[in-house]
């Protein structure tokens, strides 16, 4: 037998990016913060590992993250998603450095990019928290409203920024196509301590929390105050229902023709429904694809998806469902259809990505995989269509993009798409080394609707003790013999591979 190789694929990726402020020191901020900010925010380290998506026995190396984080409740400390995402471990630290805790993660919601911290053993780090105050949500902001940064030198000294609300919007600032109400901060921030995230308070209450630094233009993304005061509620008893989703996909409407065939008056807006997810509360509703929609909850919708907030002004309609409800709330929709008026009323849910066709994130989890005599079969996900480079929604292979793109034409295969990612030449592969990135049908003849499911057929070959693997591509087959695919795979375990396989749950 041949020696075996490994996948020769390395992922070279840090979990770390630049933290937020990174301007050059500027004139000395001015404070305009109440009481001690001291006694309302804590440090946060965590060490971060994630899964390798190309290799998924095995997780990229570790790195570190630190930010503040704000006491919004009886020991509780509001951070951004990022800094729980696959987590090693958390902690927390006094603003002195005097007191150190192991924390855990009460509720995080990756969307909105928002996470709620606790006392991993409150009975052994019961003082943790002796002699801070926790701080009340602010009320919401305007357009030219002085917002106070709050970062913390090595040494403790409070440095507190402030900075003017230039703008509000509903942007994505942590996982792509997740749109949250934003505000957009100008202000000089410190270099001298540097920090993931950081809160941002108005009048000394908490009015939201920093995400991101711009040190040219000076420009911070601050998540907003009803974002956070909507999670902070929910997520306080430990059952954090999440924000909720409609579950469409939308197109503008200002082109003249497209009105004219839509038949919409050529002065009025109206918002066009490109597609209506699968099982989502728009379908439950009865929303259909070619629909426009004109109102929601009584808020006009124009040509270009926007509405006028009474506080924010012109803001993004999904807003109205993804800041404004909550998960069981209801939602009117009126539309029209085929030049017909008429209106649904939805029931707005929670949207799980593990239900997903093609999850858009799986963080903390290990990622399912099979191989199989040297054939690696993985299940479809946005980060491994990532991993081909910052390019890869046009580099990736066309036939999982089309997966990714079009979910509707595969849901009825199955809860996830499996396909060959890579193979490992050894002697049951030979000849099938260049194959890469096919979509799997069928072992054995049974239907494979995820990764459990394969695993499964696989335990089952023909009487000829082969196995027969049938790809969409090409409509061809691949024949792998038992004995020998068995006699590679405990070579694998002897050489260092923990297991050869993985289900999702």
């Amino acid at each position: 037998m041949r020696p075996l190789q490994l996948i020769a694929l390395v992922l070279l990726a840090s979990c770390e990016r630049p933290p937020a402020p990174q301007a050059s020191p500027a004139a000395p901020p001015t404070t305009h913060v109440s009481g001690n900010p001291l006694a309302s925010v804590v440090r946060i380290s965590s060490t971060q590992q994630a899964w390798n998506p190309t290799q998924p026995w095995e997780k990229l190396a570790p790195g570190k993250r630190r930010a503040l984080g704000a006491i919004v409740a009886e020991n509780q400390v509001l951070t951004t998603a990022e800094m729980a995402t696959d987590t090693t471990y958390i902690e927390l630290e006094s603003t002195d450095g005097k007191k150190l805790a192991q924390a855990q993660v009460i509720a995080v919601d990756y969307e909105a990019n928002l996470a709620l911290l606790g006392l991993a053993d409150p009975t052994r780090d019961h003082s943790f928290f002796d002699g801070v105050q926790a701080l009340a949500i602010a009320e919401r902001p305007e357009p030219g409203d002085p917002l106070d940064i709050i970062q913390l030198e090595e040494n403790g000294t409070p440095l507190i920024t402030t900075g003017d609300l230039r703008s509000i919007d509903v942007v994505s600032n942590f996982l792509p196509g997740q749109f949250f109400l934003t505000y957009e901060v100008k202000a000089s921030m410190q270099s001298a301590a540097n920090s993931f995230s950081l809160p941002v308070l108005r009048d000394g209450k908490l009015a939201g929390i920093l995400t991101s630094y711009d040190a040219k233009d000076q420009l911070s993304d601050v998540v907003a105050t009803d974002i956070i005061a909507r999670f902070v509620r929910d997520a306080a008893d430990g059952d954090y229902a999440g924000f909720p989703s409609l579950g469409i996909s939308t197109s503008r409407t200002e082109d003249p023709n497209f009105r004219l065939w839509l038949k919409l008056p050529a002065d009025g807006g109206g918002l066009y429904v490109s597609s209506v997810r699968a099982g989502s509360a728009a379908e439950k509703a009865g929303l259909k694809k070619g629909d426009v929609i004109l109102r929601i909850d009584n808020q006009a919708i124009d040509r270009l998806g926007y509405f006028e907030d009474s506080h924010y002004g012109r803001l993004y309609w999904s807003h109205l469902v993804r800041g404004a409800k909550s998960a069981g709330d209801r939602i009117r929709l009126d539309i029209l259809r085929q030049g017909k008026a008429t209106h649904v009323d939805a029931i707005l849910d929670r949207r799980d990505e593990a239900d997903q066709l093609v999850p858009a994130y799986a963080f903390g989890k290990a990622p399912a995989y099979l191989i199989k005599g040297g054939l690696l079969f993985q299940e479809l996900t946005r980060p491994q269509l990532e991993a081909f480079g910052e390019d890869w929604q046009s580099i990736a292979p066309l036939n999982l993009l089309d997966v990714y793109e079009n979910p509707e034409k595969y849901e009825s295969r199955g809860r996830r798409i499996v396909f060959l990612s890579g193979v490992i030449a050894t002697p049951a592969t030979v000849g099938y080394e260049p194959l890469r990135h096919l979509i799997v049908t069928k072992v054995n003849g049974t239907d494979i609707r995820d990764m459990k499911s394969l695993i499964q057929a696989f335990q089952k070959p023909g009487t000829d003790g082969l196995h027969q693997i049938e790809f969409d591509e090409e409509k061809f087959t691949v024949h792998l013999d038992e004995s020998v695919s068995s006699a590679v795979d405990r070579q694998l375990l002897q050489r260092g591979l923990t297991k050869l396989s993985q289900a999702s749950d």
